[in-house]
């Protein structure tokens, strides 16, 4: 991972308590009994993304550097390590949610208490060490971002369980109208890809790097809900000739006929979101389908997904925007021009699977296993999504899913080879 100095210990301090911070305000509007509920395996409760990731803390700083260390409690590095093999055993990841103790203000007082020690830590570390730390606690920080994201989306499955339907915000959609689909094209060539260096990054946008890339156009937005009803009308979850054998075979076997949280109630489809249940607005980004949706959708209207080469190239002339606060994709603005809806929507399904670039190596130690351990087997995402915070979009970012993944805020733009002018 790479990062960008920090010149004083307040001004470390000052980013840990607002990262740590942001986490217990996304928490707060949940009860206890809300963190605690596992709903699906892809799911973990809000605690345990609150303990995991002051786990992360205590672990790979803590336990390296406080003098006199001695770890919170002795069974929370067994239940709240995730998949580092070289900390040792941990809890099975399907039953986190049969763990009602620790229980969410239990998990409260560890998070205080590694925060103070986390405080003082930095405070009183001479400069060598600090600049020796300052890289994984660094990444801690891009850590529990991560986690804040993967909070909300497990909250949102678990509330979809609920026949009252609870809403985690009372906040109102954000609605509009999103235009016509347009196209931008570019011209390829020999590219550059890859993090550039100067500020944080994790290892796999890592070493940057030259490719060619053909003359190809990208959608000036994403794909929307009315889009995705004309792809249901005409047939698209019953042709086997638009879907990859594996989706196929997904979609058959577990009866998909719709993105995931939508639900058909007398002939309307409804969609449920963070602010409650509504019928499927067609001018919102469709979202929470499968690169395997992706792709059918893709095929069906005569285009395909882009590359994740292409979507870099493309997005290294655009700014990064920040998202809004909404907690659902937004309709992309029809009088902005570029492309739209890069950042703070949906995260979007890429061709590519996710594999090492040229010359990675995976960093030495358990830090190791953060994300060259996972290259098999998934498919990138680019952009960000509307659960993405603030400050942690860039245009090299990979996230990475199996391609049956439907939880996660996904959506899709299209790409096809394209002539510029």
């Amino acid at each position: 991972m790479t990062s960008q100095a920090v010149e004083h210990p307040s001004d470390v301090v000052c980013r840990y308590d607002v990262v740590r911070g942001d986490t217990e305000r996304l928490a707060e509007p949940l009860s206890p009994e809300d963190q605690t509920v596992q709903s699906m395996p892809d799911v973990s409760p809000t605690k345990w993304h609150r303990a995991h990731v002051t786990w992360f803390f205590e672990t790979f700083v803590l336990s390296e550097n406080e003098p006199d260390f001695a770890p919170f409690h002795d069974k929370y590095w067994f239940l709240f390590n995730s998949y580092y093999e070289a900390i040792g055993p941990r809890y099975s990841r399907p039953m986190r949610g049969v763990i009602t103790r620790p229980g969410a203000h239990d998990v409260g007082d560890y998070r205080r208490n590694v925060d103070d020690r986390m405080r003082d830590l930095i405070t009183t570390v001479d400069g060598g060490t600090l600049e020796k730390i300052r890289p994984i606690i660094e990444l801690g920080f891009h850590h529990e971002q991560q986690h804040q994201e993967l909070l909300l989306m497990d909250i949102k499955h678990v509330l979809s369980l609920n026949p009252i339907q609870p809403k985690y915000t009372d906040a109102p959609l954000v609605t509009g109208t999103a235009g016509r689909l347009g196209w931008q094209e570019y011209s390829g060539g020999f590219v550059e890809m890859g993090h550039a260096g100067g500020s944080f990054s994790f290892d796999n946008e890592l070493p940057r790097h030259r490719l060619w890339l053909e003359p190809y156009r990208l959608s000036d937005r994403l794909v929307t809900n009315g889009e995705w009803l004309e792809f249901m009308a005409d047939g698209g979850y019953e042709r086997p000739a638009l879907w990859l054998s594996d989706g196929w075979a997904k979609i058959t076997t577990e009866g998909w006929r719709a993105p995931f949280y939508w639900q058909e109630i007398d002939g309307v489809w409804v969609e449920h979101t963070l602010h409650g249940t509504y019928p499927v607005d067609p001018n919102l980004p469709v979202c929470h389908v499968s690169h395997y949706e992706a792709d059918a959708f893709a095929s069906w209207a005569g285009k395909r997904l882009p590359t994740e080469a292409e979507w870099e190239n493309a997005a290294a002339g655009e700014p990064v925007v920040e998202p809004s606060g909404a907690l659902h994709p937004k309709p992309a603005d029809p009088s902005a021009s570029g492309l739209k809806q890069l950042y703070g929507e949906c995260w979007q399904w890429t061709s590519s699977s996710y594999l090492p670039y040229p010359g990675f190596h995976p960093a030495a130690g358990a830090i190791g296993e953060y994300n060259g351990k996972f290259m098999s087997s998934q498919m990138v995402l680019r952009g960000s999504c509307a659960f993405t915070p603030r400050g942690h979009a860039r245009n090299s970012y990979r996230n990475f899913f199996p391609p049956g993944a439907r939880w996660p805020l996904t959506g899709l733009r299209l790409a096809d080879g394209g002539q510029p002018r």
